[in-house]
């Protein structure tokens, strides 16, 4: 059975450990000590350290844990090509979601789903990229996994993302349900939850579209509308 486990560092940033009975797999591990004492108190060897993306926030931790333990740093490319990596035998499959920058990558497991910085809890990220049909390609695919994928991501920007998402949705009562729930030393959603509350995956609802048709803003097609509301934050 594979298993995912979450840090906090640096404030907001999250990073993920997936392990098994005998090996594990850091994501994002800028969280090294708190990582390295997870491993050792499971008793599981660290056998991969592996990134969503290449920005700093992301990999700070990557030497630090492979200097203190005997893990193989697994590449971005290596990763797109193989398509997975395995825990204990069980596969992780990798899926290439540019768009916030174009080697952005999100890794599931069962029901879990590390997301790094393209999908957020209430919100995607910025396009770095400048890839806006690429970003649209990548939420669409995501947003094709089953409701009860739990959505792991890569900072915990839920206060203000859902305050955003109020402004756009005041008369969404999900969002304030969410917010009331939300816990800051667990932070996830589900997709379905999502699907509720993050105006990004709600470019359909009809308040999304009176919203854009109200400002002046394209909202003609589902992508049209994608542009106007990432253009207009």
């Amino acid at each position: 059975m594979i298993s995912v486990r979450q840090f906090r560092y640096a404030s907001d940033n999250l990073a993920y450990l997936i392990y098994g009975e005998k090996e594990a797999a850091a994501v994002d591990g800028g969280a090294v000590d708190e990582i390295l004492s997870f491993v050792e108190e499971k008793g599981v060897r660290l056998a991969y350290v592996l990134n969503t993306h290449s920005h700093y926030d992301h990999t700070s931790g990557n030497q630090a844990l492979l200097n203190r333990s005997r893990a193989l740093f697994l590449d971005n490319g290596s990763l797109r090509k193989n398509g997975f990596f395995t825990v204990d035998g069980n596969r992780v499959m990798v899926y290439h979601t540019p768009g916030h920058m174009e080697d952005c990558l999100i890794f599931k497991t069962g029901d879990y789903l590390i997301t790094g910085d393209t999908l957020f809890t209430g919100t995607v990220g910025n396009c770095f990229s400048g890839d806006l049909e690429g970003f649209f390609k990548s939420i669409q695919l995501i947003q094709s996994f089953p409701p009860q994928t739990i959505i792991y991501p890569g900072h915990d920007y839920v206060r203000e993302s859902l305050i955003y998402a109020k402004s756009l949705e005041p008369d969404n009562p999900d969002i304030a349900r969410f917010l009331e729930a939300y816990d800051p030393e667990h932070v996830f959603s589900t997709l379905k939850e999502e699907m509720k509350i993050n105006p990004y995956l709600r470019l359909n609802d009809e308040r999304i579209i009176q919203m854009l048709d109200a400002e002046g803003l394209p909202a003609g097609t589902e992508y049209e509308r994608w542009v106007s509301l990432m253009q207009a934050t």
